[in-house]
């Protein structure tokens, strides 16, 4: 008798790293975007996509605030066409950062998903800094 887990057959070896190679193409997670800014090894632009008032309260140290919605090749301007952008908002629960990363990839941009978010940054333990960012464009 199969078990719950083994009665839908597994995929095969080759299908399972096609999968996750394609997966990870998509999306990082908050520990790879912290271990990047702490060693000085950053090559992308981190997006908070939250509103302002909820950036200004608390954020991932080093994030640029650039609501969804807001999300315009103008406001994309300051930065180069090649510009790898990763996102994130509140969490698991929320598709805000689903939403950023189909507007920058309409926009032409390249961008992944920080999975997690506020949330996932919390769980790893890291810390969050209050009010905008000194250079940072707050919309």
């Amino acid at each position: 008798m199969a078990s719950h887990v083994s009665e839908t057959p597994s995929a095969s070896p080759q299908a399972v790293a096609e999968f996750y190679a394609r997966r990870l193409a998509f999306e990082t997670d908050c520990w790879d975007v912290h271990e990047s800014m702490r060693t000085g090894t950053q090559d992308f632009i981190l997006l908070d996509v939250r509103s302002q008032q909820l950036y200004e309260k608390a954020h991932v140290p080093g994030a640029h605030n650039l609501p969804h919605d807001k999300m315009t090749e103008s406001e994309l301007g300051s930065w180069p066409a090649d510009t790898l952008f990763v996102v994130y908002c509140a969490g698991p629960h929320c598709n805000g950062a689903d939403k950023a990363a189909l507007r920058l990839a309409q926009l032409g941009r390249r961008v992944k998903v920080m999975i997690g978010g506020m949330t996932g940054w919390a769980d790893e333990g890291f810390t969050y800094a209050p009010g905008p960012e000194r250079g940072s464009a707050s919309v």
